[in-house]
């Protein structure tokens, strides 16, 4: 099904292995591919190797947009200097929180107005189906504050980063990152009847997830088994390549692509693109799509997936490992987490189907299910099915081609084109129930349930085809390869006017006179100390494994607050560990005393025999360094940090990172960042990146001082010394043991803003 190269390869541009050719050529060819084409275009560096990239168009989802727009306010933006979408698809159920949502969403619209932006107002379309049909194109760059903003099957490279990255552009600054590893993903065959999308990126995803295969690297798929993909089915493949880890993707265009932008109004935007023969890529991914299966993706990760026929066949030892992370992640609080219990007979049984958003809710999918479902009516005395359409437009059709009136009687219910289910607002699952979804991802609580509370639901991830033969099959677990579907195929016909009519394109026309409504819940960023000579941390919170994103802030009614720094702040990591914020805060008020310490010039450092107070502590562990370092209390800046073996996976949301930042974050310290844009986002609010080889053994509570941590970072070191500390009965303060890290060549502009201590910081002080 896939198979993995992982050495350098050439290739013809049709996507033939070229064997017996000298690696000396290599260089060469790597100018050869699609990718280095567009990323060289995009390149202001006058380097190929260090890149300074602009995009040609921006965009950002509702729970992030308004802080890249403080972001810019405060840093003095005139207008918007490339078309920057502001899309609506994240937050618009406004009973969560009060006006909370509405707020930000006048809040956008001023913005749009003021500097000339592209509003999507509510319920029009998901940000990812908006930038296709009217944004992406040939050789085209765009930049988005999610992370699944991938639009490779039109030829343009998105990237999905933090917000940082997006307020960069917006200033007139660039993207800087090393020229990234590109990999040839080469696709033969035809996919065989019931075979989705989904499926065929599941599989992607579980070969090469887990072993970092596709890590910060640009995936170019090429091959003849392109030509058998309609242009729905490459773009339901490219939006999950996100969960692979790569950091963008490309593919070859056709007259397909042609025909589809021209039914978009936009056929001057198609570029031909395929690599030139002797392309050279750093490794390969070889998928028949004639061999791949209907698949599953078990919680709690997209790459826990395996074909349906070999869950079925392992389905009693698979469930208990769930059933044993799920309980770990629950915890003690109300009954136990179970996904045994959705065994009876030998069969796997759900409680809840949902198509939705980027990846699922697309015209070819909802088709394929009403064809599915054909003849069956939901009876309502259990599961349900629920369809999120990706845009407006979508829907219009769905319901001129009849498709929507015949879901409709078949007892599916279609909502409007928000991402709400994708990550928790909206259908959360009841307590242990098990959810099957056609969407991008299936974390912990990603679905919305809320383990500190005793209540705790999974998700499974599969192609909507599957879905509607599970539903047709009363809830049990059903690959659509196993019924016999006649599919239909119809083509999508975009109506152009619903954008005309309701979208808010004013690019290039901004008004400066324009007041900015600013709801209660918007809130300024809290002041922000740059980084001082020496750093003095105190561990917050030391995790076994991986931390991802939705952990570090989750997803649903957290985000609510999303506008506000200091109550969002409040939900860091509340869903595996409720005491962290307590933690941080204790951390904060620490430096804040030592602030006050130094405005006062008070600080005595006495040291008692036994110290039992967190502030006797602190003024020995101070005494002890401000005698060891010759230096003044004014010197030491205190903070939190967090620790764990990799730490970022999950979203391009920033909230993972100001959080930490807010509840006095300095630091992370892990053996692996999950992916660029997690990094990125730690340094643009001044957290350092630090990792290390070594295992890590630093628990929750341990004081670590690093010394001279400014002069490290302005003389360009690559190599930071920890200094884990040890407080004696006595109140002694001993150098227990030292711990080598590295901060992974920082960038010039990334080493002032760590300097400055977060990107606001940076600005501000130019």
């Amino acid at each position: 099904m896939i198979r993995l190269i992982d050495h350098g390869v050439f290739l013809t541009k049709q996507g033939n292995v070229i064997e017996n050719k000298d690696i000396r050529e290599k260089d060469e060819g790597r100018k050869k591919t699609m990718a280095y084409r567009i990323l060289q275009a995009h390149n202001k560096s006058g380097d190929r190797e260090n890149l300074k990239l602009t995009f040609d168009a921006l965009v950002s989802p509702d729970n992030n947009y308004v802080n890249i727009l403080q972001t810019v306010r405060a840093s003095g933006i005139k207008r918007f200097p490339v078309p920057y979408v502001l899309s609506n698809c994240h937050h618009t159920l406004c009973a969560v929180g009060g006006t909370i949502n509405e707020d930000d969403h006048v809040f956008g619209l001023g913005n749009a107005k003021k500097y000339g932006g592209i509003f999507v107002p509510p319920y029009r379309a998901v940000l990812h189906q908006y930038m296709r049909e009217r944004m992406a194109g040939g050789g085209r760059m765009i930049l988005g504050s999610d992370s699944h903003t991938r639009y490779g099957a039109l030829g343009t490279l998105g990237i999905g980063e933090g917000g940082g990255e997006v307020a960069k552009q917006l200033l007139g600054h660039t993207y800087d990152v090393k020229y990234p590893p590109v990999l040839a993903v080469r696709l033969t065959g035809i996919p065989r009847s019931g075979v989705g999308p989904q499926d065929v990126a599941l599989a992607l995803v579980a070969a090469t997830f887990k072993n970092n295969f596709n890590k910060n690297k640009i995936l170019e798929f090429v091959g003849p088994g392109i030509g058998n993909l309609s242009m729905e089915y490459r773009m339901g493949i490219d939006v999950m390549t996100t969960e692979s880890a790569a950091l963008s993707s490309i593919w070859c265009t056709d007259e397909l692509t042609r025909e589809y932008l021209r039914e978009h109004g936009r056929e001057d935007a198609y570029q031909e693109m395929m690599p030139e023969d002797g392309a050279w890529y750093e490794g390969m991914i070889d998928i028949d799509l004639s061999q791949v299966e209907c698949m599953i993706a078990l919680p709690f990760h997209p790459s826990n997936a395996m074909p349906i026929r070999v869950f079925k066949e392992r389905m009693e030892e698979i469930l208990q490992e769930v059933e044993a992370e799920g309980q770990k992640i629950k915890g003690p609080k109300g009954k136990p987490f179970s996904i045994m219990s959705h065994v009876r007979d030998g069969e796997f049984y759900v409680d809840q189907a949902l198509v939705s958003g980027c990846s699922g809710g697309l015209f070819e999918n909802i088709v394929a299910m009403a064809d599915i479902l054909k003849g069956y009516g939901i009876p309502g005395n259990g599961l349900n099915l629920g369809v999120n359409p990706a845009s407006l437009p979508v829907m219009a059709d769905l319901m001129k081609q009849g498709i929507a009136g015949e879901l409709a009687v078949s007892g599916v219910t279609l909502r409007p084109a928000i991402c709400g289910p994708c990550f928790g607002v909206t259908d959360v699952p009841a307590d242990n129930q098990v959810s099957i979804r056609h969407m991008t991802r299936n974390y912990p609580n990603r679905e919305g349930s809320k383990p500190g509370q005793g209540q705790m639901a999974a998700a499974c991830l599969m192609d909507a085809r599957s879905i509607a033969a599970t539903v047709r099959n009363g809830g049990k677990l059903t690959a659509a390869t196993e019924l016999s579907v006649e599919y239909r195929s119809l083509s999508y016909h975009f109506d152009p006017d619903i954008y005309k009519n309701q979208v808010f394109d004013n690019f290039g026309k901004g008004d400066a006179g324009e007041k900015l409504v600013m709801g209660p819940n918007i809130a300024d960023w809290p002041k922000m100390a740059p980084l001082g000579k020496h750093l003095l941390l105190r561990v917050a919170g030391s995790y076994e494994g991986s931390v991802t994103t939705d952990e570090l802030i989750p997803s649903g009614e957290a985000s609510s607050f999303r506008s506000n720094p200091e109550k969002i702040s409040e939900y860091t990591m509340i869903s595996r560990d409720k005491d962290y914020v307590g933690r941080a805060k204790a951390v904060r008020e620490l430096e804040k005393q030592r602030q006050a310490w130094a405005r006062e010039c008070s600080f005595c450092g006495s040291a008692i025999e036994k110290p039992e107070k967190t502030g006797s502590m602190v003024e020995n562990i101070l005494a002890a360094l401000l005698r060891q370092e010759q230096c003044s209390v004014e010197d030491i800046l205190i903070g939190s940090a967090m620790v764990s073996q990799q730490i970022g996976d999950g979203s391009s949301r920033e909230q993972a990172a100001s959080c930490q930042k807010v509840l006095g974050g300095f630091a992370n310290i892990a053996n692996a960042y999950a992916t660029k844009r997690y990094r990125s986002n730690l340094i643009n609010w001044g957290i350092l990146p630090l990792r290390t080889e070594k295992e890590l053994k630093l628990p929750t509570d341990t004081w670590i001082f690093i010394k001279n941590i400014r002069q490290v970072i302005e003389e360009k070191r690559e190599t930071v010394e920890l200094q884990v500390l040890e407080l004696t009965e006595t109140g002694r303060v001993d150098m227990a043991e030292s711990l080598e890290c590295t901060l992974d060549n920082l960038t010039e502009d990334e080493r002032k803003i760590m300097l400055a201590g977060s990107l606001i910081n940076y600005y501000k002080n130019q």
